[in-house]
């Protein structure tokens, strides 16, 4: 049987009822939740008081977003979430459950992961696929190249429209002129509804390439990627150090793949009869017109030029 000395420790004391009622009050008095029974009428104080508790962190946690000390200093239980409280009505009383909603600036930086997973640079620095882009700023940057914007701007509404086109475009210009950073653009833009991108920086990817020969199934993964992207993306092309296996067993593998499948974009200071003429010469085994032929009927038929103008960007 229990002692009377610990049934009298189990019973609250004087002072711990008082404080609890007080807190009660104040819970009753204070405007959130005022307004949140003015939602739920049927609510009763008896209900509050059964639900302290879930009262007091609805209360706790809405007051921190209210004062938001930024994502990665959120004070509630759970980062960049805040609870809520719903009623059940069953057999005439109110049974008031919490629970937990993300908030605008996790739910912001959720969305800014799911982008950042569709995109796969390859030596292309990661901050032009991360950064927000201004269509004003983009147009009004530099007005000799706004022929070049608005075709973007074209393919990639009809893009967002129409899904997936059998053309990709290819983008010729002056160094500086903002060709990778409209590519980038494009690319963010189309991530917003789901698609897939790669964009690879042709001069330092074929030395990545070159070190993968001794991990043949990372090759074959690398190459497989840039195969079954939506959008892919190969800048400054022409500026690499051109070989045969290169040319005939990567890009020939990779373009003929992707074509009449999926569009590939192009970046370069070449027109394309010049880099015909690239591909057409290589250090080991000199001129072969025939086969800079045939990886050129492999990307002219598939692009739309873009004539890219304006100043050198990079040094200002």
């Amino acid at each position: 049987m229990e002692s009377l000395g610990d049934l009298l420790k189990s019973i609250p004391s004087r002072a711990y009822l008082e404080r609890a009622e007080q807190r009660r009050l104040e819970l009753l008095a204070d405007p959130l939740v005022v307004k949140w029974r003015q939602k739920y009428t049927n609510v009763t104080d008896h209900d509050i008081r059964l639900n302290l508790n879930k009262i007091h962190q609805y209360v706790l946690e809405m007051n921190h977003c209210a004062n938001c000390p930024g994502l990665e200093k959120c004070p509630n239980d759970l980062e960049g979430h805040y609870t809520m409280l719903s009623i059940d009505e069953n057999a005439g009383t109110s049974q008031i459950y919490d629970h937990k909603v993300a908030c605008r600036k996790f739910t912001a930086r959720q969305s800014q992961e799911a982008l950042k997973s569709r995109i796969h640079s390859f030596n292309v620095d990661d901050r032009l696929l991360q950064q927000g882009y201004s269509l004003d700023e983009i147009v009004n940057n530099d007005m000799e190249r706004v022929k070049a914007v608005d075709q973007i701007i074209d393919y990639i509404f009809l893009t967002q429209e129409k899904g997936l086109q059998p053309r990709g475009l290819y983008m010729v210009g002056k160094f500086g002129t903002g060709k990778t950073f409209l590519m980038c653009y494009m690319l963010h833009e189309l991530a917003k509804v789901g698609m897939t991108g790669a964009i690879v920086y042709m001069p330092e990817f074929v030395e990545d390439l070159k070190s993968m020969f001794g991990e043949p199934q990372k090759l074959k993964e690398t190459i497989d990627l840039l195969k079954e992207t939506d959008l892919l993306v190969l800048d400054d092309i022409g500026a690499e150090n051109m070989n045969p296996w290169l040319r005939d067993h990567v890009l020939g593998a990779i373009l003929n793949y992707r074509m009449n499948r999926k569009p590939t974009f192009f970046t370069s200071n070449y027109e394309l009869d010049a880099l015909e003429k690239h591909f057409s010469f290589t250090s080991k085994d000199g001129e072969e017109e025939l086969k800079g032929q045939r990886i050129m009927d492999r990307i002219r038929p598939f692009v739309d030029t873009v004539y890219v103008k304006g100043r050198n960007k990079r040094g200002s």
